[in-house]
């Protein structure tokens, strides 16, 4: 199997909290000590990292699973557990994440960019956070909140300074190897190149004075053919790595047994590239002659800018001079516009929204809400009040007047079925096949 792979999925699972802790003080000559159960320690994240040492996505192929640990449960005396530790999964720089369904969720295009793919639940508190001149002896704590747990799809598009663009059998893999010490494999056939080669290259360095060299990385991209932004010889697949490219070296086969004519290449490969995205063909590019040494008749046409030879070696010092002066105004454009720093990626936050399901059927989103249900233990009547009030200070019960809820309504929050019954209370049972976890749930006069 080859050792660079671009697409991959992942399953990330932030930790679970820990629960909070019920508890009484109890020593020696304390009379009825009060609650002092403490909190549960929040879960670990998951972050992906935009990592210059990794190059491929093979580590997601045979193990795509990357859980973070779980916070732990408080104790009593107010000793909070710990908090899970977070887990950072390198990705290579250019990699973008998208939901199963294609949605994009962020693209990791700069070296330390971060994305938060799957946040860690919340610990629960302890009763000692309840107690209250009202509530002397709170008998119950919260639960802890599940980590979030998401499928991703994973794609690399690689972030080179220059990219090879030719029919296949062109001589882009002889040339990269000319210029950088990669190693591609040549042969005289087409499709030698079946995955993406990286080759750095480097321009005017003077012995002693290495600083005042030009570094740039080349991508020896697999050959292009009439229909590859259609997807005809894994085009998609071929075309998504040119897109970060700052500068094309459009490379058209001068020898006589070439496919077509220098004219017709250079009209195939530019209409191919707008094809896949229209940017591509304002981006910075160098026209190209290969194999001049074994060709019918000196290049003539008005596009091709330098007759190179891989084999020969002519023109080869032009060509990398000319290409660094491309990288080298590219990046300061970029510079100009924004500064390539780090960024953190985060999922927006959900506001509390209602739906309506159908008729007389509701349902309440966003995490806020989803996250006092999950943390509540519905055993309790106690707990069961102090989710009602949460519920209001987060005005889930506006929200449903607003929508026009009436008693006997059913609202389901975070996979709880509840009853309204505005003013009165609701009742609160699992999702229909699942054990109940509470007869009713008491809620205040609203006014």
């Amino acid at each position: 199997m080859s050792g660079f792979i671009d697409r991959a999925q992942l399953h990330a699972k932030g930790g679970d909290g820990g629960a909070g802790a019920v508890s009484f003080r109890r020593e020696a000559h304390v009379d009825r000590g009060g609650p002092d159960g403490g909190d549960g320690g929040g879960g670990g994240d998951v972050w992906l990292l935009a990592d210059t040492n990794h190059s491929s996505l093979l580590g997601f192929t045979d193990h795509p699973f990357r859980r973070a640990t779980d916070g732990v449960h408080g104790q009593g005396k107010r000793k909070h557990g710990a908090r899970g530790e977070d887990l950072v999964v390198p990705v290579p720089v250019g990699t973008s994440v998208a939901t199963l369904a294609g949605e994009r969720l962020c693209d990791l295009a700069v070296a330390g960019d971060r994305f938060l793919v799957a946040a860690g639940g919340e610990g629960g508190h302890g009763n000692a956070r309840f107690g209250s001149n009202r509530r002397r002896a709170p008998s119950f704590a919260e639960q802890g909140e599940r980590g979030e747990e998401r499928w991703c799809d994973l794609e690399l598009r690689l972030a080179a300074d220059v990219a090879l663009i030719g029919f296949p059998n062109v001589g882009k893999s002889t040339l990269l190897s000319r210029v950088s010490a990669a190693k591609p494999k040549i042969a005289d056939y087409p499709f030698t190149t079946l995955v993406p080669h990286l080759g750095v290259v480097r321009v005017g360095e003077r012995p002693g004075r290495p600083s005042e060299a030009t570094e740039f990385v080349m991508a020896d991209v697999p050959g292009l053919i009439e229909g590859a932004a259609e997807g005809r010889g894994l085009g998609h697949e071929f075309l998504r790595h040119v897109e970060r490219a700052r500068v094309l070296c459009v490379m058209v086969d001068l020898s006589e047994g070439a496919a077509a004519s220098p004219e017709r290449q250079h009209e195939v490969l530019l209409a191919e590239l707008a094809s896949h995205l229209p940017e591509l063909a304002d981006r910075p590019r160098v026209v190209i002659g290969s194999k001049c040494d074994v060709a019918a008749t000196p290049a003539t046409a008005s596009f091709v800018e330098l007759a190179v030879s891989s084999q020969r070696g002519d023109n080869l010092d032009v060509l990398v001079g000319r290409l660094a002066e491309l990288v080298v105004a590219a990046r300061h454009a970029e510079a100009a516009v924004a500064a390539a720093t780090p960024r953190v990626h985060r999922p927006r936050t959900e506001e509390v929204e209602v739906h309506r399901l159908t008729e007389g059927s509701f349902e309440v989103t966003g995490r806020a809400a989803v996250r006092a249900v999950g943390l509540s233990d519905l055993t309790d009547l106690g707990a069961l009040d102090e989710l009602h009030r949460r519920l209001e200070r987060l005005g889930v019960d506006r929200a449903l007047a607003r929508a026009g809820a009436r008693d006997g309504d059913d609202v389901l929050i975070g996979g709880v079925a509840l009853t309204w019954a505005a003013g009165h209370g609701v009742d609160a049972e699992l999702e229909p096949g699942r054990p109940s976890r509470a007869r009713r749930m008491k809620r205040s006069e609203g006014h």
